[in-house]
């Protein structure tokens, strides 16, 4: 198609990246490019300016990430490398060729102490390494004068990857009570939901919105508990699993989790006419793709 938009999809082979691909039939005028690490490689501005040149993007999708929450707190310069000064190569990259960059970001940019979902005007404040390093990465798009977007989501999960819904289901089949956080609370979001999301905006890429870029939220509509999420998940699989509720402060770890990362969506919906369905329906939806993949 001569009038194709053609999209750069970075981190290609993750959770977001196949999403995005399989939600590519329902985009004709978008043509998408997937590329894992190993061919391009966001950390070697080389690698970047080779695809640029190889390919032309008018748009590129960075779905590369470093998103070890916990193991970022014992390596944070592995985590800075790749959310903050990828994210620049990518801008730089952007900038002299004129694309625009849509890059994913995350709920943990936030404390966690409010008691209402997040919107785009809310002020940031990390509690982890990689929060923080998320957040340097926005910082580093919003201030490289290349056009673009930056999107933050939350609980992502699908049938790719590795992901909570996914990780339920397997432990579900060891017949054993599990013990779930109960004091975390946000937005679950399927992946393909914000895929379709990312590729209306890839659609409008034309419109003034992307310059200067701005923050935009995606996640599911509704609030729930990690420990009502997976109850929820057992519940729409038809399994039976006991879960037990515990806190956070009875299941430690490296990295410190907001309390409350529930993101406001009604932006985004606003200025792209985009669905956001309510997140115990897209988990139906979400469940039973799973189980028709693992009957096949």
């Amino acid at each position: 198609m001569t009038n194709s938009i053609l999209v750069l999809i970075t981190g290609a082979n993750g959770q977001l990246g196949q999403a995005l691909q399989a939600e590519a039939a329902g985009f004709p005028s978008l043509t998408l490019i997937s590329s894992a690490r190993s061919e391009v490689d966001i950390c070697d501005t080389a690698s970047i300016g080779q695809a640029i040149q190889r390919y032309q993007p008018q748009v590129i999708i960075n779905c590369a990430a470093y998103t070890a929450v916990d193991k970022a707190e014992a390596e944070p310069a592995q985590a800075y490398r790749i959310n903050r000064d990828g994210v620049a190569n990518l801008t730089a990259q952007a900038a002299l060729h004129n694309i625009v960059l849509l890059h994913i970001s995350t709920d943990y940019v936030f404390a966690g102490d409010q008691a209402h979902p997040y919107t785009e005007l809310d002020t940031p404040a990390p509690k982890s390494v990689y929060g923080a390093s998320k957040l340097a990465g926005e910082q580093a798009l919003l201030q490289s004068g290349c056009k673009g977007a930056i999107i933050r989501t939350s609980w992502l999960y699908s049938e790719f990857g590795s992901n909570f819904v996914k990780t339920m289901l397997r432990l579900a089949q060891g017949g054993k009570p599990l013990k779930v956080v109960a004091d975390q609370y946000g937005s679950p979001t399927y992946a393909r939901d914000l895929a379709i999301a990312i590729l209306q905006m890839a659609e409008a890429t034309g419109q003034p919105l992307f310059s200067p870029p701005q923050l935009w939220h995606y996640a599911n509509n509704g609030i729930t508990s990690w420990y009502d999420f997976a109850g929820a998940t057992f519940h729409t699989a038809g399994l039976e699993c006991t879960v037990e509720p515990i806190q956070t402060s009875a299941y430690p770890t490296a990295a410190s989790r907001p309390a409350f990362s529930a993101l406001a969506s009604g932006k985004i919906k606003l200025h792209f006419n985009t669905a956001v369905p309510a997140w115990r329906h897209s988990l139906k939806l979400a469940l039973s793709r799973m189980l028709n993949q693992a009957a096949n």
